[in-house]
């Protein structure tokens, strides 16, 4: 008479199964979590980015505008008597900077306000509908971010550096009585509007700046949007890797049912 045994698992073995499928639930659902946290991080540095690359760009439009499309940083110049009878002062300018420098920026502050509207209006679609972006695109956006913050460091220390320049022309090394912010307020007899500079460079800086410090955080979270789809893979890999010992494990126990004592 053959001797019958339960196909049925142990009482044991079904609750530790349970078990560890409900651990894996809680795991799943923190990972979801945490994951979706990070694209709301992500999606507000963007917004942010966008912000101040439109604090930087609307003033540098507008003096592009007052100049004449001429360049105000890194201009040299002095001030000279208008004749040797008269005390009265002009100030001359020796050499225009280049306009690739304010043209530089000027591109630079456009391609981040754009760049960052689009990212954040993707994460916030990927947000609302539960989507995530694979491996390749999450380091092409790490790449991207990268590149943006190498960018807009570099435009950002132009313009402090270039505007530095030219108020140490106007203002002669500081020994001028008035300061550069003062002499925005004095008509320079250029043949242009110089009654904003001052104002539009500094709002300028600042929002250089800040989109910079922006995007170098977007490239961290970006970084760290890598460093998450890679050990998400890895943990496919051992689920997988699991799952097909268990399943060795269970064929080998049937065998092994079968093959019983009669």
């Amino acid at each position: 008479m053959l001797r019958l045994r339960s196909s049925l698992p142990p009482l044991r073995s079904r609750s530790s199964s349970r078990t560890r499928r409900a651990r894996r639930g809680r795991d799943s659902n923190n990972k979801k979590m945490a994951l979706d946290n990070l694209i709301f991080g992500q999606c507000v540095l963007y917004f942010l980015a966008f912000v101040f690359g439109f604090i930087a760009v609307v003033p540098l439009s507008e003096n592009a505008e007052d100049f004449g499309g001429k360049c105000l940083l890194f201009t040299r110049g002095m001030w000279q008597n208008e004749n040797i009878t008269v005390s009265k002062q002009r100030f001359i300018v020796e050499e225009w900077g280049t306009e690739s420098s304010c043209s530089f920026i000027t591109f630079v502050g456009i391609s981040s306000l754009v760049l960052s509207a689009v990212q954040a209006w993707r994460l916030l679609f990927f947000l609302c509908k539960g989507h995530d972006d694979s491996i390749f695109n999450a380091f092409l956006n790490l790449l991207i971010s990268s590149v943006v913050v190498f960018t807009v460091f570099l435009s950002s220390t132009i313009v402090s550096v270039g505007f530095n320049m030219w108020c140490d022309s106007v203002t002669e090394g500081g020994t001028m009585p008035s300061s550069c912010e003062d002499l925005q307020d004095t008509d320079l007899e250029l043949g242009l509007d110089n009654s904003a500079f001052y104002d539009q460079f500094a709002i300028a800086q600042f929002g250089l700046w800040a989109a910079w410090l922006t995007w170098l955080g977007i490239s961290v979270m970006a970084f760290l949007k890598v460093y998450h789809n890679y050990r998400q893979e890895d943990l496919l890999d051992s689920l997988i890797h699991e799952k097909d010992l268990l399943l060795s494990r269970s064929s080998r126990r049937n065998s092994d049912l079968k093959t019983g004592p009669i």
